[in-house]
């Protein structure tokens, strides 16, 4: 079996890192981590040697190069099947790959208004036009998922899957701007914040030196 090895962008900021940095080390692989400071001149001479976006995060597996969160995600289920990726029920798992795909190409108005910033506490910031649209639907999209597949475990579809890997970022944001939440929807935000490998992430964010502007208020 090859090394893995996986590079990112700053813990505090990057979002699409968490995505699948939080899914490889929930479950367990073993992997080299290599952080490449965002916006700073560094970046883009270091990540173009490894990632044909310019972008992170990107995954090393021997000779394959893996870019885009989504891909990395969906190229680790295929590489270690014995791992719990996605539900077992069919339909189940195609809700799941469905509004996964859908993290992945939308919420542009929340993205843009509301960075990623673990650190911070910024209630109330951010709330531009079309947030609120953006928020509305994440809310019923988690709402649905655990009324309709979340018996077993306290993530969307019971355990711990690619889709909860991709709206961790989001938990993060409505923490860090104080998004108001259903009792469901907070019983599943403090279920992703309580995970060991969600609390490492924070705590290595929390001693970032970095600032980037563009993501603070």
């Amino acid at each position: 079996m090859t090394e893995l090895t996986l590079l990112i962008g700053n813990k505090n900021y990057s979002s699409w890192s968490l995505r699948s940095w939080l899914a490889m080390k929930h479950n367990g692989l073993q992997f080299n981590e290599i952080r490449i400071p965002l916006d700073t001149p560094e970046f883009l001479l270091q990540i173009r040697q490894y990632s044909p976006s310019g972008k992170v995060p990107v995954l090393l597996d021997g000779n394959q190069t893996v870019w885009e969160s989504l891909a990395i995600l969906e190229y680790l289920a295929e590489e270690f099947p014995d791992l719990y990726w996605y539900p077992e029920d069919k339909n189940a798992k195609i809700v799941a790959r469905s509004i996964s795909a859908e993290m992945h190409g939308g919420f542009q108005k929340l993205r843009n208004n509301m960075p990623m910033n673990c650190r911070s506490k910024l209630p109330g910031k951010g709330m531009a036009l079309g947030v609120q649209t953006d928020i509305d639907r994440i809310i019923k999209i988690w709402q649905e998922c655990r009324q309709n597949f979340g018996d077993g475990g306290d993530m969307l579809f019971g355990k711990f899957t690619i889709a909860d890997a991709m709206y961790a970022p989001v938990v993060m944001r409505f923490v860090t701007y104080g998004v108001q939440v259903d009792n469901v929807c907070q019983d599943y935000m403090e279920a992703i914040t309580a995970l060991p490998a969600m609390q490492e992430w924070v705590k290595a964010s929390e001693v970032e030196e970095e600032v980037i502007s563009a993501s603070e208020f």
